[in-house]
């Protein structure tokens, strides 16, 4: 009965599994008395471990995954023909997520419960019925991962301190679909920031200190904590390891490269642009004259290994755009090593859908962010890193989202961004923002003490 055990509970989407599965690698390498479990369906399970970077397998078995067995859904292509940018096609996932989950959760949380301490479940805040199932067993608590930006979180608690800030903001609720809004607040009734016994956040105080802490005294008044702990993801090194493990392609060619010459391109795993944007991305890549790697693949489906998920749309333009730019850029429609391209020196810049793992990947690795937002949290991210952080140069505002941006202005922001006096300036304010992003998970950093703290809360 001395051991603690921490349960990890995703939200089913990509941006939210990996949040989480890299904070259980983070506590399953510290070597204190905790065990630590991660559950989910098994499909996500399954996705979680096949796409997380800068881990390798012995660290995966450090862990305990547990299926939560969910209803079968219709697991159907996105539609990029959609008004709306959101990828409402993993809407059946999520209904049948948030139905199902509750019942195998409880389930494993009471076999836990009977042999541990502690049970510790950290769940994704969308996961309202993690903290309920936590707070009915006699030794278990809850804390909720918030995978946004903090200031989202101060949006909500008083946005006339960001206003103050020279800011712009407007809540998740203006850039979702009604559907998911009320899906989301079937999963999390409670208007609470956190419900249980505090929140963690995948930021750091280099890039978000002021916001964190007005959270802290909000969550404070209550009696509850905050944990700052970001960036979860791995900080990897200029030049990655060649040995142990087979690289992507894209690495050794970029590995060829001049010292800040690429432009990575990538709009995450639940945008899908429209053909005809597509078409005006790739002439604007391709009169830009800059070396790309661009990533070239539609939303995720709700089962990304259903039948027929993974075939690309886009045979014919690429085999002609990648005769045009043969030796200048490269086109991945599969999954790409993110982590690795972002680290690389050989990588300038990263065009983005703004989605907070993304924005939190590229400036922990010192690289500016041209923003394409597409839903979501993505335009208060963007409006964070172009008008706050100075750390980058908005391609288009979401307000656009319904057209087809012209290869002309793709290109103006692309050739500022690479090659004007006030790109390079982008490039070294990215660049110290980084380093003070990773001096914050390094010993005696702000978020290498608050997750030191958490574990000691944990396991007082």
């Amino acid at each position: 009965m001395e051991s603690v055990a921490v349960v990890a509970v995703p939200f089913p989407a990509q941006g939210h599994l990996n949040q989480l599965l890299h904070l259980s690698l983070q506590l399953a390498s510290r070597g204190v008395e905790v065990d630590v479990h991660y559950a989910a369906p098994a499909s996500h399970i399954r996705q979680a471990r096949a796409r997380v970077h800068g881990w390798d397998q012995e660290a995966l078995r450090s862990i305990q995954f547990h299926d939560l067995g969910i209803s079968r859904y219709v697991s159907p292509p996105p539609d990029p023909t959609a008004d709306s940018p959101f990828p409402s096609h993993i809407m059946p996932l999520f209904d049948a997520y948030i139905t199902g989950a509750r019942a195998p959760l409880a389930e494993l949380l009471h076999d836990l419960s009977a042999s541990r301490r502690r049970v510790v479940v950290v769940h994704d805040r969308l996961n309202a019925f993690a903290d309920e199932e936590a707070a009915r067993l006699p030794n278990g608590e809850a804390f909720g991962l918030h995978c946004l930006a903090a200031s989202i979180l101060v949006g909500q608690i008083n946005a006339k301190l960001l206003r103050d800030n020279g800011l712009a903001f407007r809540g998740v609720e203006h850039y979702a679909p009604k559907e998911f809004l009320e899906c989301a607040r079937r999963a999390r009734p409670s208007s609470k920031i956190s419900p249980g016994a505090g929140i963690l956040t995948n930021t750091c105080r280099a890039l978000e200190g002021d916001f964190v802490d007005v959270v802290a005294r909000h969550v404070a008044a209550d009696g509850k904590k905050i944990f700052a702990i970001g960036p979860l993801n791995p900080l990897l090194p200029a030049i990655g390891s060649k040995q142990g493990k087979k690289r992507h392609d894209c690495l050794d060619w970029l590995d060829k490269q001049p010292p800040a010459s690429v432009l990575y391109v990538s709009f995450g795993t639940t945008s899908s642009l429209r053909a005809e944007q597509i078409e005006e991305l790739a002439a604007a890549l391709r009169g830009s004259k800059q070396r790309f790697i661009w990533v070239l693949r539609d939303a995720d489906r709700g089962d990304i290994f259903a039948e027929g998920a993974g075939v690309s749309r886009h045979e014919k333009l690429l085999s002609e755009f990648t005769k045009d730019t043969e030796g200048t850029g490269l086109v991945i429609t599969g999954w790409a090593p993110q982590l690795e391209i972002l680290a690389n020196g050989a990588t300038a810049a990263f065009m983005s859908h703004c989605g907070w793992n993304s924005t939190v990947e590229s400036l922990s690795h010192g690289k500016p962010i041209l923003a394409w937002p597409m839903h979501c949290d993505q335009p208060w991210d963007a409006e964070l890193v172009c008008n706050y952080l100075k750390a980058g140069i908005l391609v288009r505002p979401w307000e656009m989202h319904g057209q087809v941006i012209a290869a002309k202005a793709i290109q103006e922001v692309i050739e500022e961004a690479m090659l004007s006096d006030e790109g390079m300036a982008m490039q070294r304010r990215a660049m110290v923002l980084g380093d003070a992003v990773r001096a914050s998970v390094a010993d005696g950093g702000s978020s290498r003490k608050d997750l030191d703290d958490f574990i000691a809360y944990i396991t007082r």
